[in-house]
């Protein structure tokens, strides 16, 4: 069987990752998700090394007979779903997505914060795919480590763009008292490039106060395909820790 741990290596070229969490942990959370995948359903699978635990369990109930159809996000989500022989389709060819399970880089975990839920993602550089299935999902559940919890959004914001808007594109992020930093590949010359074709900024913006009015803003600048904030999409966090999963629901 594919191993997890391979799909993280293979992230590696791609990614801008948060460090943290044990295996333990995000292996609980993963699994913990993968049980909400009932029969029949449809479930969109996410990018990162949490998901890919989920992606794993799924994959077990398959071999045990559990009849899904799946979206992936990636083409690292959609190799792995592969490798576990679970049946793959497209948004195009289903009427709606039962459930999504992806992971998140940050996510606010403050019941007092009206952002109470809201993510930073793109660390793989998958944001663009992942909103879209999970957008459109019934239901929503992030899966993560407690590392990833915050009661701020602060880490950088990923953007991904059109190949020649990249330049235009950060301009108006300077305008906005953001910085971008235009994605280097670890392991190549050049820049990375998303499943898409497009490029990835990162855009540090400090601790972020309104999370909504930010991705909307981020969303109207010409050439950003997609940002990295999730904001209202999210149903319920699993917080996987060494000793089992605590969950948050919005």
């Amino acid at each position: 069987m594919y191993n997890v741990f391979l799909l993280a290596a293979r992230l590696t070229n791609q990614t801008m990752k948060t460090e943290g969490g044990s295996d333990t942990a995000k292996r609980h959370a993963g699994e913990r998700a993968a049980d909400a995948v009932e029969d029949g359903t449809v479930v969109g699978l996410g990018t990162g090394s949490t998901a890919a635990y989920a992606i794993e369990a799924i994959g077990q109930a398959v071999a045990d007979g559990l009849d899904v159809r799946a979206i992936p996000t990636s083409f690292q989500s959609r190799q792995l779903a592969l490798e576990y022989d679970i049946p793959l389709t497209t948004l195009d060819a289903v009427d709606g997505v039962d459930l999504a399970i992806d992971g998140a880089d940050q996510v606010v975990d403050d019941p007092e914060s009206a952002a109470h839920g809201a993510l930073i993602k793109g660390g793989g550089g998958a944001h663009a795919r992942e909103k879209l299935v999970d957008a459109a999902a019934d239901r929503f559940l992030v899966v993560a480590d407690p590392s990833k919890l915050t009661t701020e959004l602060d880490r950088s914001v990923p953007l991904e763009v059109l190949p020649d808007a990249h330049t235009v594109v950060a301009e108006r992020v300077r305008e906005l008292d953001g910085e971008p930093t235009l994605r280097d590949a670890e392991h190549k010359d050049g820049p990375v490039v998303t499943d898409n074709g497009n490029l990835l900024l990162d855009c540090e913006f400090g601790a972020i106060e309104d999370p909504d009015a930010l991705a909307t803003t981020l969303a109207s600048i010409p050439g950003v395909v997609e940002h990295g904030l999730f904001v209202g999409l999210a149903d319920a966090t699993y917080v996987g820790t060494d000793d089992g999963v605590d969950v948050r629901t919005y």
